[in-house]
């Protein structure tokens, strides 16, 4: 547990420091290069990709397109739907890697073996399942005793 803390404070704490550099927080460039990867992207598959709530990606969106960095099509089959691309200004920012966290986690998948790669993954897939039946039996048991 110790060493899932310690990655989580290292992660917001380079999250702050390049938001105070870029501009970006580790979720807005996480989006921003799910943008650059994937022009035309909506904003459900990157809550999905994330593993965010809509709304809170919804507040990502915004702020971004209120930056510049993104810009928003309707779509023409249906209006509610948004397809997003980045602006000049939103490719600048993907271009740049310095300082970055997907620049550290490059750098240490780059030392790692596929075999501790996939020990890696599999752990971390594990723990993350295991969570979400942890979360999953608490909403349920929040909604029963609402019902009550």
């Amino acid at each position: 547990m110790r060493l899932i803390w310690s990655v989580d404070h290292e992660l917001q704490s380079v999250s702050k420091q390049m938001e105070a550099r870029l501009g970006l927080t580790v979720p807005q460039r996480m989006t921003l290069l799910l943008v650059g990867s994937s022009p035309g992207i909506m904003a459900s598959e990157i809550a999905r990709l994330l593993h965010l709530h809509p709304a809170t990606v919804s507040g990502i969106l915004r702020r971004l397109e209120a930056a510049g960095y993104l810009r928003k099509a309707s779509d023409e089959s249906d209006a509610r739907r948004v397809h997003l691309s980045l602006t000049p200004r939103g490719a600048q920012a993907n271009a740049n890697r310095a300082g970055t966290f997907e620049g550290a986690v490059r750098r240490v998948l780059q030392r790692l073996s596929a075999a501790e790669l996939n020990a890696a993954d599999k752990v971390l897939t594990e723990l993350a399942a295991e969570l979400r039946g942890v979360a999953a039996t608490h909403q349920r048991a929040a909604r029963a005793s609402r019902q009550t």
